[in-house]
């Protein structure tokens, strides 16, 4: 069979695929004039709430300070980021259109600048690649869920979480996140899990009952920050990661204790590799 009949056949072949199945290649999204939309919620009823907001690329920044649920602003350049508000028996999502077929994000703007009332909630935030920056406290949080991908986030309590938090759940990747003030969380179980970024756990605050948390990591970098005078110990399972400690903790093989007084703190730390680092 000579060459010309063999490219014959593979341009008919070729041809006939074609006719089975679409290529879906992906759109080229161009900004447009920049929008800055208010955003009000109010509450949907007496007693607790359940509140999700999910948010793609960009910036997310949570405050304390509403009169409503939420009242704040949302700015974006896609009409596909506009904010979508739906109530459905006392579940409140705030949401936009995941841009899934993006080419370059270059020049795409969206952010969200939300502020939250004192209505007792149970908070979660699903998020993608982007930028948070929360100050949760004075809130009554009686859950909080935080979900994201490859971010860059600071998270704080500053002042007391004025509801009992049944649990505190942190799921990322590979991020850099800092997580402050969480005595002040009021958190019953504290449960956060990473790939192979860099975290840090800050227990400042006031501890007013014990409290338990669960780490998962992999090969990164953890540093645990629990002030002196708390009662505190935290278990390490791994045979790869470095433990460096400060001067007033005392080890027992793979455990860590501080003494100190009024509730405790009973942490569990697993991690494939890395540096674990207890200081105060």
């Amino acid at each position: 069979m000579n060459a010309k009949i063999i490219s014959a056949i593979l341009v008919l072949a070729l041809a006939s695929l074609a006719c089975g199945f679409d290529v879906n290649l992906p759109e080229s999204v161009t900004p447009g004039a920049e929008v800055q939309e208010s955003i009000t919620v109010p509450a949907p009823g007496e007693g607790e709430t359940r509140l999700t907001i999910s948010f793609g690329a960009g910036s997310l920044t949570l405050s304390p300070g509403a009169k409503n649920l939420v009242d704040g602003t949302a700015v974006y350049n896609i009409p596909e980021l506009k904010p979508e508000v739906t109530n459905k028996d006392g579940s409140v999502e705030i949401r936009q259109e995941s841009l899934k077929n993006v080419v370059n994000f270059n020049d795409i703007k969206n952010q969200w600048d939300f502020k939250l009332g004192r209505t007792p909630l149970d908070l979660t935030i699903n998020a993608g690649a982007y930028r948070g920056d929360y100050e949760l406290g004075g809130l009554s949080l009686t859950s909080l869920t935080v979900k994201d991908g490859a971010a860059q986030v600071n998270l704080s309590f500053s002042k007391p979480n004025l509801a009992r938090m049944s649990v505190l759940r942190y799921e990322t990747g590979a991020s850099n996140v800092s997580l402050s003030g969480l005595a002040n969380a009021n958190f019953s179980t504290l449960i956060f899990s990473g790939g192979a970024g860099d975290y840090k756990l800050d227990f400042s605050g006031t501890l007013k009952e014990d409290g338990t948390v669960n780490i998962e990591a992999g090969a990164g970098d953890v540093q645990l920050v629990i002030p002196k005078g708390v009662n505190a110990k935290v278990t390490v399972e791994s045979a790869l990661a470095n433990v460096n400690l400060s001067s007033n903790w005392s080890q027992d093989g793979d455990n860590y204790t501080q003494s100190g007084e009024g509730p405790t703190l009973t942490i569990i730390v697993k991690m494939a590799a890395g540096n674990l680092t207890i200081t105060d």
